[in-house]
């Protein structure tokens, strides 16, 4: 069962708002759109595909986002910590319309066949995301010549359970990491990034697989 099931929250109020999708699984939860909602220039909430691979936390169900820090350390001259606050005084504020695609886009279609999700055609969406260059905070963090490429962590928790565990730290190299496009972003479509989507905070690396976008950013 899912996390929230403790919280007495079932998949249905999970997808609130949500229409359309079709559920691919629940464990993680995942769900995809059928072609035919997919023709708006910017892809609305009700819309927008799920693609989780561990468990929706707990801040993000409650929307809370009190406290929430994010650390950018390792091959660094500065290691940082900052709050949303932070990012949205310290550096500039930015919004771009960028695609997100599940790498296993069309799997279904896969001959011979893969395991896992048999996703069609609907693992894509496009939004108006609002946030900060991620070069910007990479930046100020001073990356060292021995840095070859990023580790992006969230606290969605492993479907184990088991807190040592991620469930699912991806990345991007450096070059792409600093390239135009890359973000850090907390808005989606004008409002805070949904639940399911990454609240509070997630990276967005556009041109790469999805699951270099980590959600629930720490």
């Amino acid at each position: 069962n899912l996390m929230a099931l403790a919280q007495g929250m079932s998949e249905e109020d999970i997808m609130d708002g949500k229409n359309g999708l079709i559920l691919l699984g629940d464990r993680p939860l995942n769900a995809e759109t059928p072609a035919h909602l997919l023709d708006d220039d910017v892809t609305p909430y009700e819309h927008f595909f799920v693609r989780n691979n561990g468990l929706v936390p707990d801040t993000a169900l409650d929307m809370d986002a009190e406290g929430w820090t994010l650390t950018v350390d390792g091959e660094v001259d500065t290691p940082l910590e900052l709050s949303i606050a932070d990012l949205k005084e310290q550096f500039e504020v930015i919004t771009q319309r960028l695609v997100l695609e599940c790498g296993g886009n069309g799997r279904a279609y896969f001959n011979p066949g893969a395991s896992g999700n048999q996703w069609t055609t609907g693992a894509v969406g496009c939004a108006d995301w609002t946030g900060v260059r991620l070069s910007d905070v990479l930046n100020a963090a001073g990356i060292k010549d021995s840095a070859v490429y990023t580790a992006h962590y969230g606290n969605d928790p492993h479907l184990s359970g088991d807190p040592d565990k991620d469930a699912i730290s991806r990345g991007a190299p450096i070059e792409k990491a600093l390239a135009e496009g890359g973000m850090i972003a907390w808005e989606m479509n004008g409002e805070p990034i949904p639940a399911v989507h990454g609240f509070p905070l997630r990276v967005i690396i556009p041109g790469y697989p999805g699951s270099a976008s980590q959600k629930f950013l720490t």
